[in-house]
């Protein structure tokens, strides 16, 4: 028999047995990891972009999607620990072989974007703090990756979720430094909060915030991340209240990851709206940067340049993880984590190499993600209300409703977009 933190309880000494709170606080750990995913330096990209250029306008997309992103990722990792098995491998067993194969193309264009954003992110931040050229620093960043990957692979999961938070730590305080400085307008904020566009562009930058915040593969690795945690050995049997107590630990330990990033997406937003409004140039990174230190000082400019670093280094971990976990779970290939990282670092320093528009590169990823999510959301919302497979963990009515509404909404500013792309509206 299992106890609550997945090991085998006859195994297990009675005085470790986890009571009360203590024992919820040791449980929390995989929400931390996906939610690397969703301050990844695509976000960055997208927020400032629609901050400094919009101010306060999009400010209640940012609120929808981080209120969606605690949903899905409840649900992926409820399914994670309650099946033991992850979302990719649940779907490998059920779809036929051919769109099998399929799924896995469109899941792995949707991982490979990314990755490329967060590699091309990290490039960025060495570039701004010592002037590296940018495909030195791409191969930095994927050096550094896999020693990160490498921790994870010798099946020291705490460890790696140690290093992950403390990277997310280092994020938070360098994204939002810069709002002691310059605080955001109360009144601008309030009225962001209230849903609008102003053209098609506020659209597109709204795909792309909403393709930054939702992230399908972190749906996708949420539920490996929790089923290695906790239900390392899937055919041991967990008593019903052990994973009753291990669901309501899940569901902290996403609320509080996901309040995290939330926080972070939103003064990134913020700080741009209050700091880079009327500014030349920051339509880029290198150009907000710039802004930022000419506005608030060369510290905090240094300081958001690290937060950008860490973002890039700890996301980009997530996201080779990830992808193996998509290959694996749908095509039953297990890639070396070692040999994946070096294939999926050739595109962004080819692009680099090339002199492409980092920043472009970025907000184009995030557009590709969002139209990602619908393959990912309909399966998780169907498989975690199947009664057969979830038995009593089951969504109910409430949240199979908001799940619903989640997909819907998604759906449809994606087809937006897509009329707007091909009518020329755009």
């Amino acid at each position: 028999m299992l106890d609550v933190t997945g090991h085998n309880a006859a195994h297990a000494p009675a005085r470790r047995k986890p009571a009360g709170r203590g024992a919820l606080v040791g449980l929390l750990g995989p929400a931390f990891v996906a939610a690397i995913a969703y301050v990844d330096p695509g976000n960055v990209a997208a927020n400032l972009t629609a901050g400094a250029q919009y101010g306060y306008l999009l400010v209640w997309v940012l609120v929808a999607a981080n209120i969606m992103a605690v949903l899905v990722q409840y649900q992926s990792a409820k399914l994670g620990i309650v099946t033991g098995k992850s979302l990719p491998e649940i779907l490998g067993e059920r779809l036929k072989p051919a769109s099998r194969r399929a799924f896995w193309v469109q899941a792995e264009i949707v991982a490979a974007a990314t990755d490329l954003a967060e590699v091309v992110g990290g490039a960025i931040a060495l570039y701004l703090l010592f002037g590296l050229p940018l495909p030195l620093g791409a191969l930095i960043v994927g050096g550094v990756s896999m020693l990160l990957l490498a921790i994870q692979a010798r099946n020291r999961q705490r460890p790696f979720e140690f290093i992950i938070m403390f990277l997310l730590g280092i994020i938070t305080i360098g994204f939002l430094a810069g709002l002691f400085i310059s605080p955001p307008d109360p009144a601008g904020v309030a009225a962001g909060l209230v849903p609008g566009f102003e053209g098609p562009d506020t659209i597109l930058l709204a795909a792309s915030m909403l393709g930054a915040t939702v992230m399908p593969h972190a749906i996708y690795v949420h539920s490996a991340l929790s089923r290695d945690r906790h239900r390392p050995d899937p055919h041991l049997h967990v008593p019903a209240p052990a994973l009753a107590r291990l669901v309501k630990a899940t569901r902290w330990d996403v609320v509080a990851a996901l309040a995290v990033a939330g926080i972070v997406n939103i003064g990134m937003l913020l700080l741009a709206a209050s700091t880079l409004g009327g500014e030349d140039g920051t339509d880029t990174i290198e150009g907000a940067h710039a802004a930022i230190t000419a506005n608030l000082g060369p510290v905090v400019g240094v300081v958001f340049a690290v937060g950008l670093l860490a973002s890039g280094l700890a996301s980009t971990s997530v996201g080779c993880y990830a992808g193996g976990s998509i290959m694996q779970g749908l095509l039953k290939v297990r890639i070396p984590m070692m040999t994946r990282r070096v294939l999926t670092l050739i595109p962004a320093v080819v692009l680099l190499s090339v002199g492409f528009d980092p920043t472009w590169a970025l907000v184009l990823s995030q557009v590709v993600l969002s139209f990602g999510i619908p393959f990912v959301l309909v399966p998780l919302v169907v498989l975690t209300s199947n009664k057969a497979l979830m038995g009593r963990f089951a969504d109910g009515v409430a949240l199979r409703v908001a799940a619903v509404a989640s997909v819907i909404l998604v759906v449809a500013l994606n087809l937006v977009l897509l009329w707007l792309t091909f009518s020329g509206a755009a």
